[in-house]
């Protein structure tokens, strides 16, 4: 599909953003954008749940983005959740609210997921992507580091660290003391050591800040003469210049600088100990700013996807060479639960639909988890999916795809919640009966088959001299009726003499 306008929503755990731009070539032009200071962090309780307050600020903020967003369809947009939507307990209640309120999905992406679409905004944005960056990206409840050359990432991590979280933890009602300033650095440090040996050995030619944070420092060092005269960008000087006006002043209620916004100050202390322990733990003595960040990552996502260049298509080779998937077995079954599903739903095998796309991932992926133990390996199999940091899916993508190949063999029941949505069922039954039908792993060839789906289930029509002569396969049609049966759903076989 080809659309002139794409739109990028980022809920992110200070401010949530909705950038526009326009697709020309292979570039992506910023066309409008929007940000709202939602602040969504700050309602977290020590429970680890959203407030009702935090709540109706970041549903309102939605309401307005849905409306910019009237017109655009489902395939243009794409709406990601950050680090406070991944450790809310309540965050499935709110993110039911919140797609209502934009009208749109919104997908929960994990840590190094955000660092990588990070990454590629700040590669579109920076002179030289050609030097090996190390890109320092501080949101309000994690901080994000990548190593990267040109669009690759070499190295990704994500931090439970924040602006807002540490400017609640250490600097409560906006207090600032230089002794609460070194107990914050000294826990961003301790933070960063899990990293740094790693991160030192890669190595970089230059560090770039990214999003709300290092702007908001950079903005202060810059329009308030707190760097050296020839310096721009982030400083060490201008950084510890910045600290003891801070600690002077006593509290974020009496600072008065040039460019310092009104939604930044009370994360300000928060912020800028992380940036000082970033420039200590990893020596650096100078960081310049891009404008690149993670919503432009995502909007340079969308169109590698239309480009046909999916990282989630690189991510399941990546994982087929990485577990050893039998290839050959890998097109056997998706060729097959392909062919069924063209079957039952003629709409789904479209160019980009996501439900053969995903048909196709579970066939190919099915059997990583024989790489742990041949017994009960599509346990296994799920569990990666369901965990693994996986290039380009979302935490519902995953979720998913675990679940299709989780049911894929084996009993019905566990995965009955999964049935209750008729697209699932449908995928699901597809892959089942490809991997029964290809159990012997031969390209022997396969019986005329003919599937549809029924009131309760499902009817499949297989060939009556190829099952006379399959007699294994055709227990496993019968005990794969009683699967369906089980959970008050039909499988109806039915024999069929082929006609010469």
């Amino acid at each position: 599909m080809n659309y002139e306008l794409i739109a990028a929503v980022d809920l992110g755990s200070n401010s949530f953003r909705l950038q526009v731009g326009r697709i020309v070539g292979n570039q992506i032009y910023p066309l409008d954008s929007l940000k709202e200071p939602v602040r969504l962090a700050a309602g977290l309780t020590p429970q680890r749940t959203l407030d009702g307050a935090s709540q109706l600020r970041g549903l309102a903020a939605l309401a307005r983005f849905g409306e910019r967003l009237r017109g655009f369809v489902p395939g243009a947009v794409r709406a990601v959740a950050t680090n406070t939507l991944r450790v809310a307990k309540n965050a499935p209640q709110f993110l039911a609210q919140a797609e209502a309120a934009l009208g749109f999905p919104i997908e929960v992406i994990a840590g190094r997921e955000e660092a990588r679409l990070i990454y590629l905004g700040v590669a579109h944005t920076v002179a030289n992507p050609g030097n090996q960056q190390l890109v320092v990206d501080i949101g309000g409840g994690s901080t994000e580091f990548i190593i990267g050359r040109n669009f690759d990432s070499l190295q990704l991590e994500s931090l439970y660290m924040g602006c807002v979280s540490y400017s609640l933890k250490h600097f409560p009602q906006g207090a600032v003391s230089k002794h609460a300033f070194k107990e914050a650095e000294l826990a961003a440090r301790k933070e960063l050591q899990t990293i740094g040996a790693a991160y030192r050995n890669t190595g970089w030619e230059e560090a770039v800040g990214s999003s709300g944070t290092a702007k908001a420092i950079v903005d202060l060092l810059e329009l308030n003469g707190l760097n050296d005269d020839s310096e721009h960008g982030i400083t060490r000087e201008g950084i510890d210049r910045l600290k003891s006006q801070l600690w002077r002043a006593g509290s974020v209620g009496n600072l008065q600088y040039d460019g310092l916004r009104p939604e930044r100050v009370s994360v300000l202390p928060g912020g800028l100990s992380i940036m000082s322990a970033v420039f200590k733990e990893f020596e650096l003595e100078r960081m310049t700013f891009s404008e690149g960040a993670l919503r432009l990552g995502v909007l340079y996502d969308l169109l590698g996807r239309y480009h046909h260049e999916d990282q989630r298509e690189e991510t399941v080779s990546q994982f087929m060479q990485r577990y050893a998937v039998d290839r050959r077995q890998a097109v056997r079954v998706s060729q097959t639960a392909l062919a069924l599903l063209q079957q039952l739903c003629p709409e789904a095998v479209a160019p980009d639909q996501s439900d053969m796309q995903f048909l196709l991932w579970a066939a190919r992926l099915h059997e990583i988890g024989i790489s742990v133990a041949h017994s009960s390996y599509h346990k296994h199999s799920a569990y990666i999916l369901a965990n693994a940091d996986m290039p380009g899916f979302s935490k519902r993508d995953q979720g998913r795809l675990s679940r299709i190949v989780l049911a894929h063999r084996g009993k019905l029941e566990r995965v009955q919640t999964s049935l209750s949505e008729p697209r699932d069922s449908v995928l699901i039954f597809c892959m089942r009966l490809a991997a029964l039908f290809h159990r012997a792993r031969d390209d022997a060839p396969m019986p005329g088959m003919l599937a549809a789906v029924t009131e309760r289930g499902f009817k499949l029509t297989v060939d009556d001299d190829w099952l006379g002569a399959s007699p294994l396969t055709a227990t496993a049609l019968e005990e794969e009726a009683r699967q369906w049966a089980g959970l008050d759903m039909e499988l109806r076989l039915r024999r069929e003499k082929r006609k010469h």
